[in-house]
């Protein structure tokens, strides 16, 4: 168990979000705030055999905010020595880049990240010139809508992974409520190929109507797997080695989870299973799948992320 306070008082940060296991044996995990409820970004440090917080290394400077709290960069770091080497500015479409995964093939120079607020998505790579430049190659529009906080509702892109095979990116818009699959063979122009919708905030029978949709899709109907119904929306992402299993979880993180999604405070978060075509493309919910993390002994949970035993498509080493 890594306590909250020592990442409190050891680092000044709060709100753990994503952990990656690193070659030198130190676990990472990014940060997505502070004690004080401020909107500070950050790494932490553990050591691989203790669980022990070690080291602190700086995120998100504030200077690479253009407006308001959101940022709008990615940066290149030497991991050996700790210094970055560039800052890579998105623009306003590329507002908080959340994941980054490069292509696991190891020669390859080139990955994509999902920018959140503008339901974007980058591609990165390294130049001629030996320097690293950053290109949109998808985004989904935002969608028009009445009863909700705002008059357009963005997708908001929150978690990203690509293949084992390097041939099929996945995101999930925690806002829209679906999971999209697109063939990335043509690295610079990604193809929508699979789609599916696992709860989200348009639902149909819900209090938000869309006026205007430049996709033309109906709003979707609610998910019920086994009896249960479904509250959140798709979040982080999973995919089986073999390419034919796509896992999901519906938490962002309770902060957000209360203001957007109250009801699954109440009935706990769930774990999906997608089928995925992996030689066509194509999605559709295993409905005979589910694991609800509101039956928990001690009360609903709110299940967040995903890690197979050995590594995963989203991991960099393996063992």
């Amino acid at each position: 168990m890594v306590e909250p306070v020592d990442l409190y008082w050891k680092c000044g940060l709060a709100n753990p979000h994503t952990s990656h296991c690193l070659g030198s044996g130190q676990i990472m995990i990014s940060c997505m705030g502070d004690p004080s409820g401020n909107g500070k970004g950050g790494f932490a440090l553990l050591d691989g055999e203790t669980f022990e917080v070690i080291a602190l290394v700086d995120g998100f400077d504030p200077a690479h905010f253009k407006e308001g709290h959101y940022g709008t960069c990615i940066h290149v770091w030497d991991w050996t020595s700790h210094r970055k080497l560039q800052t890579i500015d998105l623009g306003e479409d590329g507002a908080i880049p959340l994941e980054v995964r490069f292509l696991h093939e190891p020669s390859a120079t080139e990955g994509y990240v999902g920018c959140a607020l503008r339901g974007s998505v980058f591609r990165f790579y390294k130049t001629p010139k030996g320097d690293w430049a950053a290109e949109k190659v998808l985004s989904v529009p935002n969608k028009k809508v009445e009863g909700w906080m705002l008059p357009e509702m963005p997708s908001l892109i929150t978690d990203i992974l690509i293949s084992l095979d390097d041939r099929f990116l996945y995101f999930s818009n925690w806002l829209h409520g679906d999971v999209r699959q697109y063939d990335i063979s043509d690295r610079r122009n990604p193809r929508l190929v699979g789609q599916v919708f696992l709860g989200g905030s348009i639902l149909s029978d819900g209090p938000i109507r869309v006026l205007e949709d430049p996709e033309n899709q109906p709003q979707p109907r609610p998910r019920i797997i086994q009896g249960k119904r479904i509250y959140g929306s798709p979040q982080m992402l999973q995919l089986s080695l073999d390419g034919l299993r796509l896992y999901v979880t519906t938490s962002l993180y309770s902060g957000w989870d209360k203001q957007f999604y109250p009801d699954m405070l109440r009935e706990g978060s769930v774990m999906m299973q997608i089928d995925v075509d992996s030689v066509n493309g194509g999605l559709s919910l295993n409905e005979n799948f589910l694991v609800d993390f509101g039956k928990e002994p001690d009360g609903p949970a709110l299940a967040h992320e995903l890690r197979y035993p050995g590594g995963d498509c989203t991991s960099d080493i393996w063992l």
